[in-house]
């Protein structure tokens, strides 16, 4: 999901440099609001953890490639803001140190995996808080790091499409064809790491209970 250098023309890359860099800079603000003293340390693991899911790409067509996300962990585990941050960091690194992802490209990225995998994944699953059944919570966060990563490919494709790169459709084909196969891996691992997490006894539910 990563997009290189020379995919994306002069105004998409400034508009999405600038809608990123305000949603991490409001999002440290929140961060150091709303996270405790115990939490703080959760989220250079959890960064570690999804700098190391990332790495592992899968190619995709056209260019540009498909990895695990790891955007819906963080937003269930620690909130939205926080996630975005993670995530932001995550995409640096391995912008600047890596080569994965252009520099050019780099607030497209962050928008689509940290921005919007994040709200994505923790707006659907505070809004499937409300099903009946034993096992709604797995549920839960599956569907919220399913739509997670299909969102943000989805906003990947946005962002070709309106650069001129490549029409839409073959775009979104090519893109979706990936993603919503990714996302199902996503999403079974996503549940079983919040699991074992919550069960070692971290468990900040109760923010993500907050709609």
């Amino acid at each position: 999901m990563h997009i290189p250098d020379g995919f994306l023309d002069t105004g998409t890359i400034v508009g999405t440099y600038v809608l990123s860099a305000g949603a991490v800079g409001y999002g440290i603000r929140k961060t150091r609001e709303e996270l405790n003293e115990r939490q703080i340390p959760v989220l250079g693991v959890l960064a570690a953890f999804i700098f190391a899911a990332q790495m592992v790409n899968f190619p995709i067509i056209g260019g540009t490639s498909g990895h695990l996300l790891g955007a819906a962990l963080a937003a269930v585990l620690l909130g939205p803001w926080a996630s975005s941050i993670i995530i932001s960091t995550v995409l640096i690194i391995q912008c600047l140190f890596f080569q994965d992802g252009g520099l050019t490209a780099l607030g497209g990225n962050i928008f689509n995996m940290g921005v919007v995998g994040s709200f994505a994944a923790y707006w659907i699953y505070t809004a499937l808080k409300k099903l009946p059944g034993r096992n709604v919570e797995m549920f839960r966060i599956f569907a919220a790091s399913w739509a997670s990563v299909v969102l943000a490919s989805l906003a990947a494709t946005a962002e070709l499409a309106l650069s001129g790169t490549v029409p839409f459709k073959i775009a979104f084909v090519a893109m979706m064809s990936w993603h919503v196969i990714i996302g199902v891996g996503e999403g079974i691992i996503t549940a079983l790491a919040v699991s074992f997490v919550r069960r070692v006894g971290f468990s900040p539910a109760a923010r993500a209970e907050k709609a």
